[in-house]
């Protein structure tokens, strides 16, 4: 289905809407799961990201089968301002990297099993630097939500989402300065490797991006502070919930555009885990303010869905046990 929304009002009304879990299923996949051949609890948080999953998927037995992965590219104006060490041309020549099969986010999609799906959203045409005003009109924000919406296939039973953007770990921080409040300085990182005049820098991007938009709220933010592959994370996450395809969020960037979906809605991203804390100093500040217990800790840093992308496997594995694994009555063992 096309995204049926062309403003931001339409959007959030969408997303409003969303379906939640199904508690039956849930109650029945909490049941099976006392019933199984372990000790209780003894799977630990495989557990209960099973049985978070079979409730989203409306099945108290489920299995994982055809997981997407999504990677979405943009350009920001905001380089500008130097606050990056690569130039804006690294997004276009990653992409086709991306496309080529040589990137770690296509190594690791094929281990998971997952489809991989690139989309590169005007490249050519950079949002504007946030420091001067916002970064996306109202028209703009809206088709890069829907590119995000329209990419998700309906058929898959997990989604992760990505992105490729040099400049966007400054978008990020905008963002989640402006949602969360504090210190410029709390929210910037290295990112692709600036020294510490590059971090001073991007502090004081951030601060004067958020002065630039002030008063901003949710789904404003996010056309305000983001970029054009952030708002597509945000649209297919939010897809991803009217169909209740379960998410695993990536790192600092992707968190930081579902941050304004659960800011404009709460609760909109119950359907979803996190998928890693990355090195990215901030990114476990924002999973703390999301409420997100991130499933791996391995100081990765690359973005491109790749944190998210290991954790499809540690999900399969949580649903696997849970789906596979016989009951104490169905193996003849005894129930202590």
């Amino acid at each position: 289905m096309s995204a049926d929304f062309s403003t931001l009002a339409a959007f959030r009304d969408l997303l409003q809407a969303a379906p939640g879990i199904d508690q039956k299923a849930q109650g029945e996949a909490e049941e099976r799961n006392g019933q199984l051949t372990k000790p209780p609890g003894a799977l630990g948080r495989l557990e209960d990201m099973a049985i978070w999953y079979a409730g989203w998927r409306g099945n108290p037995r489920p299995e994982i089968n055809a997981p997407q992965v999504i990677v979405f590219a943009g350009n920001h104006g905001v380089t500008a301002q130097g606050v990056s060490a690569f130039p804006a041309e690294v997004t276009e020549q990653m992409v086709l990297n991306f496309q080529h099969g040589g990137a770690a986010i296509n190594q690791l999609s094929k281990a998971a099993g997952a489809s991989l799906d690139v989309h590169a959203l005007s490249l050519d045409t950079p949002t504007a630097d946030f420091t001067q005003g916002p970064a996306m009109s109202e028209e703009e924000v809206v088709v890069a939500l829907a590119t995000g919406w329209d990419a998700v296939d309906e058929k898959a039973d997990l989604l992760v989402v990505g992105e490729m953007g040099i400049g966007n770990t400054t978008s990020a921080a905008a963002i989640a300065h402006a949602l969360f409040g504090g210190a410029a300085e709390d929210w910037v990182g290295r990112g692709t490797g600036v020294d510490d005049a590059g971090l001073a820098n991007k502090a004081r991007v951030v601060r004067e991006g958020v002065a630039a938009n002030s008063g901003k709220e949710g789904l404003e933010v996010l056309r305000c502070l983001g970029g054009r592959e952030l708002a597509a994370m945000a649209g297919a996450i939010a897809r991803a919930r009217s169909l209740r395809i379960p998410v695993i969020l990536d790192g600092f960037i992707c968190s930081a555009a579902a941050a304004t979906l659960e800011a404009a809605v709460p609760g909109a991203l119950d359907h979803a885990i996190a998928g890693h804390a990355s090195a990215e100093a901030a990114h476990g500040a924002v999973l703390e303010k999301l409420g997100k217990a991130p499933v791996l800790q391995l100081n990765m840093r690359l973005g491109e869905a790749s944190g998210a992308a290991v954790a499809i496997n540690v999900l399969k594995a949580a649903v696997a046990c849970h789906s596979g694994m016989a009951t104490f009555a169905e193996a003849g063992v005894s129930d202590g």
